[in-house]
């Protein structure tokens, strides 16, 4: 192969491995917030789904509109780090693909157009 396509290859299979890295770091996003007072405690994964939730027996004790309150206010704040959790994740993977997709010596020498090169349409 010659150096341009080694180098494409290369570039490309970086690119390949940073996207595969960042899909698992973020399927790994789980975080759990316990309300204050024990009562509740909410699991979710990094798009923000409920994956477990604990009630403790204090809860029986709640009226409706409480224990319905607990229960969103806690998950909501495990969602908050879980997105920023995201967040910090996609930003540093943006910084990094970003360096990844820069064309490099490759784009600046396979974009030149000699002079002499008998295919140029000019």
């Amino acid at each position: 192969m010659s150096w341009a396509m080694d180098e494409l290859e290369a570039r490309a299979r970086r690119q390949l491995d940073s996207l595969d890295t960042v899909n698992e770091r973020l399927a790994a996003i789980v975080e759990t917030e316990t309300s204050p007072d024990g009562e509740v405690t909410a699991t979710v994964d990094g798009v923000g789904a409920l994956v477990d939730l604990k009630l403790s027996e204090r809860v029986s004790k709640l009226s409706g509109s409480d224990f319905a309150s607990l229960v969103v206010s806690t998950a909501h704040a495990a969602c908050h780090r879980a997105f920023a959790r995201r967040a910090k994740i996609l930003e540093e993977f943006n910084t990094e693909f970003t360096d990844l997709v820069s064309p490099g010596e490759y784009a600046e020498n396979a974009g030149s157009d000699d002079e002499g090169d008998t295919n140029s349409v000019k």
